[in-house]
């Protein structure tokens, strides 16, 4: 494969802060390279170094003659008053000829933006993405570069994308935190670590075997090295006399030994539990509907958050998923019905545009202002601790706010928000600039959390690993409550969507004479969809308390045995009354339709 761009030995630094000191690349006429790697560590500036924006402080780039490069930043420029049109014909890359007005209307409305008169500068992130993306997509170039692709998009965008660039012509290089997206569309991993970048052939699964079985003989060499310098720590304990050839050249050598590094433990975020007491009211919501802008978001929604509540919210940019959360959180009052709050209830609300910080204020100084320390089950923590379990370390805690990267912007604002203990939690597009590894553990700690969680994301796989019940927003403000994970979710609606051409024409081409079979229900799937909540909720039941007789027989071989086959049993019923669930309540719905045209 031939060589479009190559990267040798590049580094870069900002004043004190040493981003990249060592990194080559080399990038194929079709490679398709995910950019991976924690905040801060430069991932962004590596995009901005092969596009030109910046230039390296050593090291050297070289482009073919004539490559055409086509760069989507993090944060696109939205400083000017111009339509969606005129954006996206002024931000496209200029040394592919210019597209017309016709190309960029045509690309806009694929990807869902058909207001050509609004101004720019008024749209929602997930509007203002897309723009940017028609405006990255909108000629066809030798090297897409694109930074964060998916943040602020809906799942129907993220799918319509990813199979865009899956049968891209052109090299694709490209940072993102969306794991299905990176292994999907990847074939390549590029990893910045401690300065250096690290390539790694395959897609994201393959990266994370071949790193952990890189870990793991590391660590197995490390075991063998400590070994043998106990072995020989004893020897020279004994009071070896170092007087012959033989013997010196043994001290050498555990010396030599002694001095080689151990494998380094990566930096991870160790997120405790800092929660207060939660009473039984939780967040009851009555009949609540909401209009903004003439536009109803919310017609008649009602529910009541639990205790250890695990919800997600979904739906299309713009449905009204953040204003739902805002009432929630008491932020904004419904135009109708009631939001009742329980005495008990401390909110964490993490906004997805996080408030403003001052710049030159210290990190430490930022966590102090909210408080000095807070509880967990390991202790009392000081805002200078919880700053370390958030990879802040004390060397950089009296830095100002201002030299850090967004992702750490983020990282510390979630740390605030988790400093005030709070017992339920508000998530706007949590996964927004958070790296992998923040990730991981964020998602570790909100199945552990105690209290309730409630989260708008369009992220699937984070979704898919925190949330069991999904509210989503459907058509006319109406917000429909789905028991099941967010794959599946979206699975059952791509197959609703290709299904109902296929009805239509059936429909047109029988003979007029024929009426359509009315949809009805039988008595038997009547009873059955009035009865299957609490069959689920029985089953869920029944799981909870097998997880506890499980950890109360830990060590009778026998019981666990036996109580492994009553799970794998159990769950299978649910999952199997979740699927009957989905087909009775699709079916109720379309009987409803029916009724109502």
């Amino acid at each position: 494969m031939a060589v479009i761009l190559s990267a040798e030995h590049i580094k870069k630094s900002y004043t004190l802060k040493k981003l990249i000191t060592d990194a080559t690349l080399y990038i194929g006429e079709h490679d398709r390279i995910g950019v991976v790697g924690v905040n801060g560590t430069g991932k962004s500036t590596l995009l901005k170094l092969l596009c030109g924006l910046e230039e390296p402080d050593g090291g050297t780039i070289m482009k073919r003659s004539g490559l055409r490069v086509s760069y989507l930043p993090q944060m696109p420029d939205y400083s000017e008053a111009r339509t969606p049109v005129m954006q996206v014909l002024a931000s496209a890359p200029k040394d592919v000829g210019a597209p017309d007005e016709y190309e960029a209307r045509s690309l806009l409305m694929q990807l869902g933006i058909t207001d050509f008169d609004a101004d720019v500068r008024t749209l929602s992130g997930g509007q203002k993405k897309r723009v940017a993306l028609a405006a990255a997509l909108i000629r066809p170039v030798d090297l897409l570069l694109l930074d964060e692709p998916t943040n602020h998009i809906d799942a129907a965008t993220i799918a319509w994308l990813e199979d865009r660039l899956a049968h891209y012509r052109g090299a694709l290089m490209m940072v993102t935190h969306d794991r299905y997206f990176l292994d999907r569309v990847c074939t390549r991993i590029a990893e910045l670590d401690g300065g250096g970048l690290y390539m790694h052939d395959g897609n994201f699964s393959y990266y994370l075997e071949q790193k952990a079985a890189r870990l793991d003989m590391e660590s197995a060499q490390a075991r063998k090295r400590s070994s043998i310098l106990r072995r020989e720590l004893e020897w020279i304990r004994r009071g070896a006399q170092a007087r012959s050839t033989k013997q010196k050249a043994r001290i050498q050598r555990f010396e030599a030994m002694s001095a080689i590094a151990g494998p380094q433990e990566e930096q991870k975020l160790a997120l405790t539990s800092t929660s207060t007491r939660l009473g039984r009211r939780i967040i009851e919501c009555e009949h609540v509907s909401k209009s903004l802008g003439g536009r109803k978001l919310i017609d008649d929604f009602t529910y009541t958050i639990l205790r250890d509540e695990r919800m997600a919210v979904v739906g299309e940019n713009g449905c009204g998923k953040t204003t739902l959360l805002r009432m929630l959180a008491g932020e904004l009052a419904p135009d109708s019905g009631t939001v009742a709050i329980g005495e008990t209830v401390s909110i964490g609300f993490f906004a997805q545009e996080f408030p403003r910080m001052d710049p030159k204020l210290r990190l430490i100084d930022f966590m102090r202002d909210i408080a000095e320390y807070v509880e967990t089950p390991e202790g009392r923590f000081s805002a200078s601790q919880m700053l370390e379990q958030f990879l802040f370390p004390p060397d950089v805690q009296y830095t100002p706010v201002e030299r850090l990267s967004g992702g750490e912007k983020r990282r510390l604002y979630l740390a605030s928000v988790l400093m005030a203990s709070p017992n339920v939690l508000l998530l706007d597009e949590p996964t927004n600039d958070l790296d992998i590894a923040t990730l991981e553990i964020l998602e570790d700690y909100l199945t552990t959390f105690k209290g309730a969680v409630v989260v708008v994301s369009h992220d699937r796989y984070f979704l898919d690993r925190v949330a069991g019940r999904l509210f989503a927003f459907e058509e006319d403000g109406k917000v429909v409550q789905y028991v099941c994970s967010f794959s599946d979710y979206l699975d059952a609606r791509a197959q609703q969507r290709e299904e109902r051409p296929t009805a239509k024409k059936e429909t047109e081409s029988a003979p007029r004479r024929e009426r359509t079979r009315e949809l009805r229900m039988s008595f038997k799937e009547q009873r059955e969809y009035e009865t299957i909540d609490a069959t689920m909720e029985k089953l869920q039941h029944a799981l909870e308390q097998i997880d506890a007789q499980i950890e109360a027989n830990a060590s009778d071989f026998v019981k666990l045995t036996e109580l492994s086959a009553k799970k794998e049993e159990t769950q299978q019923a649910l999952e199997a009354a979740e699927e009957r669930w989905l087909y009775l309540t699709d079916l109720h719905e379309r009987i409803e339709a029916q009724k109502n045209g």
